[in-house]
């Protein structure tokens, strides 16, 4: 069950045609000055393009008229092999930004990239789960994470690649771990157009694979702004339907206030690493930490410490009521389980 923004993206082939809306007279008129064909139909138009060369043409002289005249333009690029496929209509920036970024985009489209895992720590220093991030293949393109969801945000191709992200890392979870792991997975809230439609894959997949649903836990990433809570809410309301565990990542920074997390109530709720870093001495950021352990001890949620790097912290942290830690002291994301720990999946 896919919807367009979460359906295969169509590579930009040397031949084809640019569907374009809203279709105008003037702005056929001049499309047509400039050497190109028009059909029109209705509200939308059809510009065949022999060459990608003329289509890059094409898209600056649209963008020119877009700024000389401001309507707002969605474009559909349909490639000739691409006979049957779905619309997916993009802005002129959109459209721009994935010829300037082409590279990042095929990663996007082939799916070149991989899960790595972070374990996480209870305070006995026993491997509890992993955090699975995505990374680039070891023989593919190199990327940096954030920039490559960056790039998918500007495009238009977020949906694709968040789902595509989370496919890949209950796949490698099922590869190397053993049930009853916890597996930390990211998502997009804005994304999740729908909870009960566009989560579907994902539920499938874990059904699919013969995973146990109460090993996952799906966080909202530390980038996404919290602007409509509701949603959000309902998204975490779908995950716990499906027997599935969810977390809010990063909170006492940024949009993942104290408020927040009490209004959502997560399963756990994870402590931005600014507020770990060097916390057994800096006094201010002992009140705040004491008062998320306190807040989250109210409804019941397990509190982990993100990015503990030294001994101190894991102590301080343990000793006022922390359930888990994750951070370097532990171990860096690697492709498999480390041997260190005496895990083996």
């Amino acid at each position: 069950m896919n919807c367009v923004d979460c359906a295969d993206i169509d590579p930009i082939e040397d031949e084809g045609e640019l569907k374009l809306r809203p279709y105008s007279v003037p702005l056929a008129a001049a499309v047509r000055a400039a050497g190109y064909d028009v059909y029109g139909t209705g509200r939308t138009c059809i510009i065949p393009y022999a060459c990608k060369e003329d289509l890059l043409g094409l898209i600056e002289l649209l963008d020119l008229y877009q700024r000389q005249h401001e309507p707002a333009l969605s474009l559909c690029i349909k490639g000739s092999g691409a006979a049957g496929s779905r619309d997916r209509w993009l802005t002129l920036d959109q459209l721009k930004v994935r010829f300037s970024s082409e590279n990042l985009v095929s990663i996007i489209m082939s799916h070149d990239f991989c899960s790595f895992m972070q374990p996480i720590v209870d305070f006995r220093e026993e491997i509890v789960g992993f955090e699975l991030l995505l990374r680039p293949l070891p023989h593919g393109s190199y990327f940096q994470p954030y920039e490559l969801f960056e790039i998918a945000r500007r495009t238009g191709f977020h949906s694709f690649l968040d789902r595509a992200a989370r496919i890949s890392a209950i796949e490698t979870s099922t590869r190397l771990l053993p049930k009853g792991i916890k597996r930390f997975i990211n998502f997009l809230p804005s994304s999740i157009y729908n909870p009960k439609y566009c989560l579907t894959h994902t539920f499938e997949t874990i059904q699919r694979l013969d995973q146990n649903p109460e090993d996952y836990v799906f966080e909202v990433v530390e980038t996404e702004k919290i602007s409509d809570i509701s949603h959000l809410r309902a998204i975490f309301a779908e995950y716990r339907q499906q027997g599935m565990l969810v977390a809010l990542d990063d909170v006492g920074a940024g949009y993942s206030t104290v408020e927040v997390m009490s209004s959502l109530q997560p399963d756990y709720v994870k402590i931005d690493r600014e507020l770990i870093s060097f916390c057994d001495q800096n006094t201010d950021k002992q009140i705040i930490l004491k008062e998320i352990v306190s807040r989250a001890g109210d409804f019941g949620a397990s509190v982990l410490a993100e990015g503990i790097e030294r001994r101190e912290e894991f102590l301080f942290c343990r000793d006022i009521g922390m359930d888990l830690g994750q951070g370097y002291l532990f171990g860096k994301p690697e492709d498999k389980p480390p041997a260190h720990f005496g895990f083996s999946a």
